[in-house]
């Protein structure tokens, strides 16, 4: 394949700039729920899934771009569910059957498992596939 046949995919400065402030409020949400700092790791929530849907409505047109950051979405949901369990004591609480509070946590996380999947396994092939018609 000829260099001017790959695609490319830039990201402008200012949307790298709020993508990389993304890191730096997860990675403050994720200390503090390690450091058992409660309102900053909850706080942290908010921006920190704000700018990943933000992120995600934003590259929506670009269909490997959404379903890698909806599945972010639905991590960050996770694992704040996750945080606030242990946080308000609930997490080894038996909620029903073996499943404790935490387990909550496993329906986002299923959910971008999910997303990733039907990427893959559906959406990829078709874009290999109408790749494949239109260089031909």
């Amino acid at each position: 394949m000829h260099a001017s046949n790959k695609s490319i995919y830039s990201i402008p400065a200012g949307f790298r700039r709020l993508e990389n402030m993304h890191i730096v409020f997860w990675l403050l949400k994720d200390i503090s729920w390690c450091m058992i700092w409660k309102p900053l790791g909850i706080a942290m929530i908010i921006p920190t899934l704000c700018i990943a849907i933000w992120i995600a409505w934003h590259n929506r047109h670009i269909k490997s771009e959404l379903a890698h950051n909806l599945a972010i979405v639905f991590w960050i949901s996770a694992n704040s569910l996750w945080m606030i369990s242990e946080f308000a004591g609930f997490d080894s609480r038996l909620l029903w059957k073996d499943f404790t509070g935490k387990h909550l946590a496993l329906i986002p996380f299923v959910a971008g498992a999910l997303t990733l999947f039907y990427y893959y396994a559906v959406q990829r092939p078709k874009e290999i596939k109408l790749n494949r018609t239109t260089t031909m």
